[in-house]
């Protein structure tokens, strides 16, 4: 087992934990900047932009982890809250704009019924 963790063959279980521990926090790294920052799904083409999206993806993995230490929340929960919160201010967006239309205008339907003659 320990030839999974480390390539020294010689180390002790002790040392072979710490690496092991170690390499974890890299894992959750990437696990965190795949479903977090969306790296997988870039759809740039150039270079320039890749590099870019990378760099971006990295910036938010530890604006994330500085607002996981300070509001004491996983990534996770951390993302579905400000998903939650960005949906309520589109919501009351639409809602401001919804009064300042004509009070007609948004009630009659939009599709108009078609007359079929056969």
């Amino acid at each position: 087992m320990i030839w999974k963790l480390s390539g020294d063959v010689t180390c002790d279980g002790e040392y072979a934990v710490t690496i092991y521990q170690k390499r974890w926090k890299v894992e959750e790294f990437h696990k965190s900047l795949r479903s977090n920052a969306g790296l997988a799904k870039s759809p740039t083409r150039t270079v320039t932009a890749q590099n870019n999206h990378v760099f971006m993806a990295i910036y938010a993995v530890f604006k994330l982890e500085y607002l996981k230490i300070k509001h004491k929340a996983n990534h996770f929960a951390l993302r579905a809250k400000l998903f939650i919160k960005a949906n309520q201010i589109a919501y009351a967006e639409l809602q401001k704009m919804k009064r300042c239309l004509p009070l007609n205008l948004w009630m009659t339907p939009i599709i108009k019924k078609r007359s079929i003659t056969y």
